[in-house]
């Protein structure tokens, strides 16, 4: 009976040191992962998407190219990830808009705040990724349908608060096709800002400048482009 019991609490502690080895490499993983994608958000907007390599990427958070492969596939794949990542904060924020704002308030308003969330204040979300150079590739429908489909989910939300007698069907189609224009209305500040015409004496673009931007676009939708 004593050596069972012997034998056990050897096990019990293995275990727990087993859990705790686990625990640390999660936590360097995640680190790294996070190192990944500061790095890159600070040198895409100093550099620009196009101009910035792997390799470039991997020195900065102080790793090689192949451990960079570890985490993400391609420079396209690390974008994908932190559009996905700023899904969750996203829909929370969305959510925690006041009652009474109108839905488009509440995606800019959401935005904006879920943005304050972000390593490096915008992120690779906003700052300096050509919206075209994510034009083609497998993966993009879906990042871009799952961005879309965040949005409609925290609308959804918002308007069962305040239409519960409007019929689900009705209220997720109106949720899906705001959610949807609000993305294009993204998408267009993006453009604006990428293909912006500086002159040789212009300050370089801030992320103010897009949140203007954004402002703007998100103006355009709520006049119904009037």
């Amino acid at each position: 009976m004593v050596e069972n019991w012997a034998v056990q609490d050897a096990r019990d502690v293995q275990d727990a040191r087993d859990k705790q080895e686990m625990g640390r490499r999660d936590r360097k993983k995640a680190a790294t992962r996070r190192d990944l994608l500061r790095s890159a958000a600070r040198m895409f907007a100093e550099r620009g998407y196009q101009e910035t390599t792997v390799k470039d990427i991997a020195a900065a958070a102080g790793v090689t190219e192949r451990t960079f492969f570890r985490y993400f596939p391609s420079k396209e794949d690390l974008v994908f990830a932190e559009i996905l990542d700023f899904v969750p904060p996203l829909k929370e924020e969305i959510a925690r808009r006041p009652a009474d704002e109108p839905p488009y308030a509440a995606v800019l308003g959401g935005l904006l705040a879920a943005a304050e969330r972000l390593d490096g204040g915008l992120g690779i979300l906003f700052v300096g990724v050509p919206p075209r150079a994510m034009s083609t590739g497998p993966r993009r429908g879906g990042v871009l349908a799952g961005f879309e489909d965040g949005i409609a989910e925290a609308l959804a939300g918002r308007l069962a608060r305040r239409s519960p007698d409007e019929p689900a069907r009705s209220r997720a189609l109106r949720a899906s096709v705001l959610a949807r224009a609000s993305v294009a209305a993204v998408r267009g500040a993006l453009i604006a800002f990428t293909t912006r015409e500086d002159g040789p004496t212009d300050p370089p673009p801030s992320v103010e400048d897009f949140a203007g931007l954004l402002h703007e676009a998100f103006a355009v939708l709520s006049s119904g482009g009037e």
